[in-house]
């Protein structure tokens, strides 16, 4: 009986101790997850998918300690040696089962997770850093821009006490969230900025806000709270106030808008999408008041601080254009800065400004309107799902060409009355602390259409600084014929810093074809005879000079310069059916029914079920052709093909190395890298966010820099701040061994409510285009690739991955969403592109052939890779993609589709030996292959691995000591 006992209780012991391992891996990976998920490196999503795909792997694991437990039980009355023997033999056998999934999943499902969040990477210097620094508040000092000035009340000369209200002075805006928003080194705040420059802000103000509140409102991919912390009037107490009076009459007011990827802005604050809060105070906002309205409580505060003070100066930290006809509603406020996301050290430019030390010269890059709802696009911007399929969503771009101030300047530039009532503030709009004078040469038309002229730029004021030379085009306007802007931004340029009374003359040159507007019938820019106007303006509306030249015959062009293939239409089936697009036609008679919402009964069309890029409607290609060499033995390194033609012929014999696992693996996973491939001598690289600057949110440590926001670096109008900022990123990127860099994005402010403004550059395709062509090759002197993005019509977060249709006509694909990415391919000589989750029309970017191959590839003579967004499944698929243009997944475990299927079938295998070719291209051609690239970042065995290797050595020595020490302990308590 005693001897059954102790059996039962050795079983139970064993069953406890195997439980034990099992609960202990378990708790370790769900605290392991719990923190990747609070940080926001992964979702629910990837951990699901993970779970399901590495879960097959563990099922031996499972049978095997089922067999042991039923084993333990069935033997439980055998001989005790047999027991001891089976006990022990059979825990070791399942610890070495488990040692060996484990391995098997840590360098299969994943492998690439685990080699990005293992990455080593060295540090950038302090010098660079510096330097970038430097870069940054350059930035943040050319792009901000005077709204206000009344009584030329700024500078704050000689005074250094100032008053500064607002919640959002104690907690401003440095940039977006999500992929674009980055932050790894300590921020300069606003109040630290206004004391490096001299001022002596109040304190008791700064330490009444903190109190109020400490952290901003969550505004994620995973959270959106829209709530404003602001105090109420009420808890501003008499002596606090009259200390500030006594302080200083002169007051700062910060408000600040935030934004960021996975949700637009709220256009009604009491009618919020399900899953945002808003915990603000009571009243704030009544129905059909949006988000970038003042709530009430910003009201009283303005209202308050503008009895009680002399000189008030609001400060706009919002990179969406807000509503501010309030600057005009207070007789003390007589001051007005914006400045959107200034990056880490561009809040001592805010101060510089203020000063008077630095003279703003920045300028809008959106047209600013009363009521933001009066934007073109404002009922076809949302939420808007098909009643015949609702996991169906779309858009419908209405407006055409018409985005931003070309709808103003051209439906209502001729009467004034009405542009005052809807325009504040027109595209390129700006002060400055002194006056300028521009005049504008004559224009001399040269060979093959080349246009060329001049401006010379006088300051007639009394202080130093820099001005902006905008030049647009009229091009002539038949009534019924192809739709034209009345006015389009052509050439741009900043000045030197120009002393009183010192002048520069700046030289333009400009193609006739630049002013070609697409004809939907005939598929081919075309320039229509007659009289072009060259206007030199203060911003879209104000014209200081215009020259004109005529053309007396009609131009086709077969083929734009600069491009490789012939134009042709690619896009007809994206303008949709039964869509009324916005027409100049009888000063835009149908534009209440092309303006108007959709139908709440909008059906999808039985093509568009039918056809529509989802899982359901793809079939896998037909089997056809011989299949492509693999394996072969040529003795080739990828290191050989640096430098070589994309057509040279060396790239098929080391391509015919690489196997059909080789490509498959290639392809899949580019979640945030490219892998290492043995059989080519391929390393690994490192692919990071995002548009502000290289951050990642996997990898821990990373320190660089935090660079002011695409908006706010556009509103420069200085494409050599560009290039400096692109130039920057590729050195942080060389010195730490980053490769890849997952911007700038480049996509168009389509609404003022867009999630992304922060992220992209303008209203407007040419200002866009200049500046992302100059970041780009700017990243490219130092051998990082950037990733355009996102290619294309990414214009909206709301729906983005609910399979989003967006309806469009050709001219304003080509003219407006597709201008800025053509421009940083032939520019910026881009080599990486990132598609959108987006459709146009009813195919998914990634897997959209006119947009990849005919378009990006054909036409303009593209050379590089194409990468997913982040591969979310769903409409996904990478077989898809492979088979329409896309290289490359933004996958780390290769779930949810991203993993190629048939790779059996020629076809297929075909598919991914053109995108291997593709990627491989792009990254022989980048630091991870210069003589001094880091050796520890970059490498075919990573250091992880080796790691891993050694501790499964050290696993098996421990477990062969253990079957020694189980056999010494058998002999000795079982001997005879």
């Amino acid at each position: 009986m005693h001897n059954s006992k102790s059996k039962l209780r050795s079983l139970w012991i064993t069953l406890g101790v195997i439980f034990g391992v099992i609960v202990v891996i378990a708790l370790v990976a769900w605290l392991v997850i719990s923190s990747l998920m609070k940080q926001g490196i992964v979702s629910i999503n990837d951990i699901t998918s993970t779970v399901n795909l590495a879960g097959k792997y563990f099922i031996p694991a499972g049978v095997l300690l089922v067999l042991i437990i039923i084993g333990l039980i069935v033997f439980r009355n055998r001989s005790d040696r047999f027991n001891f023997w089976f006990k022990w033999e059979s825990f070791l056998a399942f610890i070495g089962v488990l040692i060996l999934t484990i391995n098997i999943v840590m360098v299969g499902p994943m492998a690439a997770l685990l080699s990005v969040q293992q990455a080593k990477l060295a540090p950038v210097s302090s010098q660079t850093l510096k330097k970038s620094s430097a870069t940054d508040e350059d930035i943040a000092g050319e792009g901000a821009v005077l709204l206000k000035n009344d009584d030329n009340v700024l500078p704050f000369d000689g005074k250094k006490n100032v008053n500064i209200f607002g919640w959002a002075s104690t907690n401003p805006l440095y940039g977006g969230t999500g992929s674009g928003g980055v932050g790894a080194i300590k921020q300069t705040s606003l109040y630290e900025g206004m004391q490096n420059a001299g001022f002596k802000p109040n304190m008791q103000l700064f330490n009444f806000y903190r109190h109020y509140r400490k952290d901003r409102p969550q505004i994620s991919m995973m959270k959106q709270d829209w709530t404003l912390p602001e105090p109420k009037v009420s808890t501003y107490s008499t002596k606090m106030m009259n200390h500030a009076k006594n302080y200083s009459d002169n007051a700062v007011v910060v408000i600040s808008r935030s934004g960021g990827e996975g949700a637009d802005l709220p256009k009604d604050m009491t009618d919020l999408p399900k899953g945002a809060v808003y915990h603000g105070n009571k009243g704030d906002f009544k129905k059909g008041q949006s988000y970038l309205e003042l709530d009430q409580t910003e009201k009283d505060m303005l209202a308050k601080v503008n009895k009680n003070f002399k000189n008030v100066v609001v400060v706009i930290n919002s990179a969406n254009p807000m509503q501010l006809g309030f600057l005009n509603q207070y007789n003390h406020v007589k001051g007005a800065i914006w400045m959107a996301g200034p990056g880490q050290r561009g809040f001592n430019s805010l101060g510089k400004i203020m000063r008077g030390t630095t003279n703003p010269s920045g300028r809008l890059v959106d047209t600013y309107l009363y009521n933001d709802k009066d934007s073109p696009s404002n009922n076809n911007f949302g939420d808007f799902h098909y009643a015949n399929d609702p996991k169906m969503t779309f858009a419908n771009y209405t407006e055409g060409i018409y985005v931003g101030y070309k709808y103003f300047e051209t439906r209502y530039g001729d009467n004034q009355g009405q542009y005052n009532k809807l325009v504040q503030y027109p595209f390129g709009y700006g002060l400055s602390y002194t006056n300028f004078e521009q005049k504008m040469s004559s224009l001399h038309q040269g060979k093959n259409g080349q246009l060329s002229y001049s401006v010379t730029v006088r300051n007639t004021g009394k202080r130093a600084g820099k001005d902006v030379v905008q030049t647009y085009y009229t091009a002539p306007y038949t009534n019924g014929g192809i739709e034209k802007s009345s006015t389009n931004l052509l050439r741009f340029a900043k000045t030197k810093t120009l002393q009183p009374g010192q002048s520069q003359t700046i030289h333009f040159t400009a193609n006739q074809s630049d002013m070609a507007s697409f004809d939907q019938q005939s598929g081919k820019y075309v320039l229509d005879s007659g009289n072009y106007q060259i206007q030199l303006k203060n911003n879209s509306h104000d014209v200081v000079d215009t020259q004109q030249f005529n053309l007396p015959n009609k131009v086709v062009y077969q083929k734009l310069p600069g491009d490789k293939k012939n134009t042709k239409s690619q896009f007809k089936n994206a303008a949709g059916h039964d869509i009324t697009y916005l027409s100049r036609k009888d000063n835009f008679a149908n534009a209440d029914k092309a303006l108007a919402a959709p139908r709440k009964d909008t059906k999808a069309t039985q093509h568009t079920l039918k056809n529509a890029t989802v899982p359901q409607n793809y079939r896998m290609p037909k089997a056809s052709g011989k299949m492509p060499t693999t394996g072969a033995h040529n003795g080739l390194k990828l290191s050989q093909l640096r430098g070589k033609s994309y057509d040279d012929p060396m790239w098929n014999k080391l391509l015919d190395q690489m196997s059909v696992k080789d490509m498959q693996k290639l392809v899949t996973y580019g979640g945030y890298q490219t892998v290492p491939i043995k059989s080519i001598g391929k390393v690994q690289t490192y692919d990071f966010d995002g548009p502000s600057g290289l951050s990642s949110m996997i990898v821990k440590g990373l320190k660089t820099t935090t660079f002011p926001a695409a908006d706010l670096t556009a509103a420069t109008w200085n494409s050599q701040m560009a290039q400096d900022k692109g130039q920057q990123v590729g050195k942080e990127g060389r010195t730490a061994g980053i490769s890849g860099w997952y911007g700038p994005a480049m996509n168009i402010h389509r609404n003022p409510f867009g999630g992304r403004t922060f992220e992209y550059y303008s209203e407007d395709p040419q200002l866009a285009g200049t500046m992302a062509a100059n970041e780009i090759s700017g990243a490219k002197k130092f051998g990082v690739y950037s990733y355009m993005k996102h290619f294309a019509m990414n214009n909206q977060e709301t729906n983005r991955m609910n399979s989003l249709n967006e309806w469009a006509n050709e001219q304003s694909i080509r003219e407006t969403y597709l201008k800025p990415f053509r421009m940083a391919v032939q520019d910026g000589h881009v080599m990486a592109t990132m598609n959108a989750f987006n459709f146009i029309g009813d195919r998914w970017c990634g897997a959209n052939s006119n947009l990849l191959n005919n378009v990006l590839r054909g036409e303009w003579g593209y050379h590089g890779l194409v990468e997913t967004d982040y591969f979310v499944g769903l409409f996904m698929n990478s077989n898809a993609g492979l088979a329409n243009g896309t290289d490359l997944m933004l996958s780390t475990n290769g779930a949810m589709g991203a993993k190629p299927q048939g790779t059996k079938n020629p076809t297929v295998v075909r598919q991914m030996r053109t995108a291997s070719h593709n990627i491989l291209y792009t990254t022989v051609n980048s630091n991870a292959y210069r003589k001094d690239a880091v050796k520890s970042a970059n490498a075919v065995t990573l250091p992880w691995k080796k790691r891993l290797y050694a501790i499964d050595v050290a696993l098996v020595v421990v477990l062969i000591l253990l079957e020694c020490l189980v056999a010494y302990l058998d002999k000795r308590k079982f001997r005879d």
